[in-house]
């Protein structure tokens, strides 16, 4: 998360919100974590697990595209 935090300081095109799995449970479910950190962008892509930089980078791009 702390890439995608940087990134929406660095641009208001970009927004990061952190929400604590074990206090949302319904968002929780609607979002079907099973892992933590899970990433969403755009509600079209996500991932579970801490990704390296530049694959990061590549979700990021990949979501902006479509």
């Amino acid at each position: 998360m702390r890439l995608a935090q940087h990134m929406a300081v660095a641009s208001d095109r970009v927004r990061a919100t952190a929400i604590e799995a074990n206090e949302f449970p319904d968002l929780s479910r609607a979002y079907r974590v099973a892992a933590v950190p899970k990433i969403v962008i755009n509600d079209r892509v996500e991932f579970e697990g801490a990704l390296p930089e530049a694959q990061f980078l590549a979700a990021v791009l990949e979501a902006a595209a479509e």
